[in-house]
């Protein structure tokens, strides 16, 4: 089974390019950030089209989550992040597939740095830690997949010395990344690529693309009952080159 995560940067305005991708690459299970679409303006007639099913939570202008299966039957389990009752941002996403407890997340950037939205991110990491501390001990495979707009490492960033005062990049949200991997999960992409640069991420300006000026922000956590699973795993970075494409790359894994 392949499960992948995209951060598409507009649902609508890259739908050729998703499509695309769906077709070409035939992933089982998808997550996809940053819809940038109200509930309604979802295109779920086009998506069906190419083989997938798809539950979604939608917001307007900004942030969005989905999740996508090709031939599973799929069933939510929540769409809020506990913690927070005034927290009205479309960023997370649980649902069941094929057994699969399947994690979307679209965690907050946090810049500027310092400032209420750096505020707001710490605030939802700490209400995330508590909800995978919860799911890494669950006996069924747990997979949480999605822009956790978080740079683990010095390895994960073209010229660190650049980001440290970024909300990215920020101690405080690395070492909580590093707490959450402490509870048991496996990172599946560093566990596949030690000591490799990899990105999936590249920014629009200054050629960041071209000159291979990226980050690692998209990740796939595995709980211990799917990281014994895990076969392979890659990015899909050509699709970054593509025509009107996001700025962000897909991520996948195999089990």
């Amino acid at each position: 089974m392949k499960i992948a995560t995209y951060n598409v940067n507009g649902v609508n305005g890259r739908l050729p390019v998703l499509l695309r991708w769906l077709t070409e690459e035939q992933p089982d299970i998808v997550c996809l950030q940053e819809l940038k679409a109200p509930q309604e303006k979802f295109p779920e007639d086009a998506i069906r089209a190419v083989g997938y099913e798809a539950i979604w939570h939608g917001q307007k202008s900004w942030n969005g989550v989905a999740v996508l299966s090709k031939g599973y039957t799929m069933h939510e389990v929540s769409r809020t992040l506990a913690g927070n009752l005034d927290d009205i941002q479309s960023r997370y996403l649980e649902v069941i597939v094929e057994g699969i407890h399947v994690c979307c997340i679209y965690l907050p950037n946090g810049n500027p740095y310092p400032g209420p939205k750096f505020d707001y991110k710490l605030n939802w990491i700490d209400r995330f830690k508590k909800r995978t501390a919860e799911l890494v001990e669950q006996s069924d495979p747990v997979v949480i997949f999605g822009d956790f707009n978080i740079i683990p490492t010095e390895l994960d960033v073209y010229k660190p010395e650049k980001w440290v005062h970024d909300a990215l990049f920020r101690v405080e949200v690395r070492e909580a990344y590093t707490e959450i991997l402490q509870q048991g999960w496996t990172d599946a992409l560093r566990t596949l690529f030690p000591n490799e640069k990899i990105y999936t991420f590249w920014d629009y300006f200054r050629n960041a693309y071209g000159r291979d000026a990226g980050l690692r922000i998209d990740h796939a956590l595995l709980n211990p009952v799917l990281a014994k699973k895990l076969i392979a795993g890659g990015i899909d970075r050509h699709v970054r080159g593509w025509e009107k494409t996001s700025d962000h790359a897909p991520v996948w894994i195999q089990i």
